[in-house]
């Protein structure tokens, strides 16, 4: 947990916020963060091959309609 505190009743805003984000990368908080939203569940060799095959054939038939001219 990441706490700023204001200094004196005079601190300007902007320098309370400059602070807090400081603190906040220097933490690593916002890091972890990030990691965490970009996880995904790793997925079985069947189902990677799968996606392949779809890739594959996708890539095929764009290839094919390009070669004829069809969009």
């Amino acid at each position: 947990m990441v706490q700023v505190t204001r200094k004196d009743q005079k601190e300007a805003n902007e320098n309370i916020i400059r602070r807090f984000n400081r603190k906040v990368l220097q933490s690593g908080v916002l890091a972890r963060a990030k990691n965490v939203m970009r996880f995904e569940k790793p997925i079985s060799k069947a189902e990677r091959r799968k996606k392949a095959i779809v890739r594959r054939e996708r890539r095929a038939e764009k290839t094919a309609k390009m070669r004829l001219g069809v969009r």
